[in-house]
């Protein structure tokens, strides 16, 4: 399997349900983002701020792309953001 569709297949938990990555929305992202972003503190929760910014620049990339879902995003994109979103570990 393909770096991109285990990507696209990882599970998120969003909307009370664990989905495949490659099926979120826009909104989806932009909500996630704002969840993280809104428990971003001090401590280990600082931890959390650079996620937070990586689900908003997922938002805005699929906005750029007119991309329906995460899926509609190209493989360069895909494989760049998926560590910063804690979507698959960092290599």
């Amino acid at each position: 399997m393909s770096d991109v569709h285990r990507i696209l297949g990882q599970e998120v938990f969003i909307r009370g349900a664990n989905r495949p990555f490659g099926e979120l929305t826009r909104e989806d992202a932009s909500s996630r983002a704002d969840e993280l972003g809104a428990a971003v503190g001090f401590g280990p929760t600082a931890r959390v701020a650079p996620v937070a910014r990586a689900w908003r620049e997922l938002a805005i990339a699929m906005d750029r792309a007119g991309a329906d879902t995460v899926s509609d995003l190209g493989p360069d994109v895909l494989v760049d953001l998926a560590p910063k979103l804690w979507v698959t570990l960092p290599r």
